[in-house]
């Protein structure tokens, strides 16, 4: 089904370099072809480019009182920012069901979670423990396949689904992908394309090497009962936020790229993520395919789309689409910066928006700052965004266990 470059070839490839025979025996379709170098990335920005002189700092609202009060952030003029639930252990992805309720995966409680949303006011209603006992459920997602609705998480060594009824309880737990690698990056992210088709980010085991097992540091595609699971595309050290662009077939996904090179190298990647295609992780540097060694070969890597601030470790991603989004952002794409660990001074935690303009990526601002002060000292990271029904932000973060409402005055985002 999938087509790219072979696994098996590229880590050959980088062996070969490194005086390392590679022998292994994947359960994966690797069988890809090799995909012709594309244009250099649309895009590349870093923090100096993206500041928005225009943000306005605005107290966020703590209702509930989950203890944050005084806190500010800085917000584009007319936006307001409120805190809609707390107490949450490592909350990531997020999802919506038809029935307006929201899905919420708390990585550190091993526990799904699910909130009636009150789209008169933007308020979550008391959360219910929908699963239990899971393993650092990452990402959630409902989709209705053939033999009716299933609720999708994203669990470190499997990804499981549950038949989903938004006004009932959950239904028996069905592990549809065993078997993925344990430890190194851990999260894993399910989508869902306009095919049809089940979309699976796994990261990397490591900083910078040769791996062992095919499906690290790639995107695989499957059947939504799990069948047939195929790579799709590979060389991404660490893709985690997944979304397909409205209108359009395209994958986009966030990639944390490699450590330890220095404060500006290389830029974390937001990208389209295209059939067969390498993105050069181990051997190659983005945005330019720079060998990691000096024999590397990096001929057919895949260049980014777009290449933001190195080290900012993109999380979260969302487009911003439908009649409730105000028009000067429908269209565009906010994506959740973690911030980083390793740069000094360390990058920010933050929300970026890309604009788009006749469905590409021209320009890019920061949209929420503020949870990291000019010492580095941070008191949030937001690491999940999701659409609400109003058109407003709903974004987890994972430090402080919060949930963030984002809404342009009058409602919406």
């Amino acid at each position: 089904m999938s087509r790219g470059i072979p696994l098996s070839r590229r880590l050959t490839r980088i062996a070969s370099v490194l005086g390392l025979l590679i022998v292994s025996a994947a359960p994966f379709n690797t069988d890809l072809p090799v995909v012709s170098a594309q244009e250099r990335p649309a895009l590349l920005v870093d923090d100096t480019e993206t500041a928005n002189p225009e943000l306005v700092e605005v107290a966020v609202a703590d209702p509930l009182g989950f203890g944050i009060s005084g806190q500010t952030l800085r917000v584009p003029p007319g936006y307001s920012v409120s805190v809609v639930a707390g107490g949450l252990g490592g909350p990531r992805f997020m999802d919506f069901d038809d029935a307006s309720n929201l899905l919420v995966g708390a990585a550190d409680d091993g526990v799904v979670y699910r909130f009636p949303y009150l789209a008169a006011d933007g308020r979550l209603g008391e959360p219910e423990v929908l699963i239990a006992g899971l393993q650092q459920p990452a990402s959630v997602t409902v989709f209705t396949a053939d033999d009716g609705q299933y609720l999708y998480v994203g669990e470190e060594t499997q990804v499981s689904r549950f038949p989903y009824d938004p006004a009932g309880p959950i239904g028996a737990q069905q592990i549809i992908i065993p078997d993925l690698p344990a430890g190194g990056h851990r999260t894993r992210t399910v989508a869902f394309g306009p095919d049809g088709m089940l979309y699976l980010a796994v990261g990397s085991s490591c900083n910078i090497c040769l791996e062992q097992e095919p499906i690290r540091a790639t995107v695989s595609r499957a059947n939504p009962d799990g069948t047939d699971l195929n790579i799709f595309a590979t060389g991404m050290r660490n893709p985690v936020g997944l979304a397909f662009q409205p209108g359009t077939d395209l994958l986009w996904a966030t990639v944390n790229e490699r450590d330890n090179q220095g404060n500006e190298i290389p830029p974390d990647l937001v990208t389209v993520v295209m059939e067969g295609a390498d993105y050069g992780w181990p051997g190659c540097i983005p945005p330019d395919a720079k060998p990691q060694e000096a024999e590397s070969e990096c001929f057919g890597t895949t260049p980014p789309t777009i290449g933001i601030q190195a080290h900012s470790a993109p999380l979260g991603l969302a487009f911003l689409e439908g009649e409730e989004i105000p028009g000067a952002v429908n269209g565009d794409l906010i994506v959740a910066q973690h911030g980083s660990w390793n740069r000094e001074p360390p990058a920010a935690p933050k929300l970026l928006l890309i604009d788009f303009e006749a469905g590409a990526p021209v320009a890019a601002r920061d949209f929420v700052t503020g949870w990291q002060d000019a010492s580095g000292e941070r008191w949030g990271r937001p690491a999940g965004v999701v659409v609400a029904p109003d058109g407003s932000l709903i974004i987890s973060d994972d430090t402080t266990g919060l949930l963030y409402r984002i809404s342009a005055e009058g409602g919406g985002s």
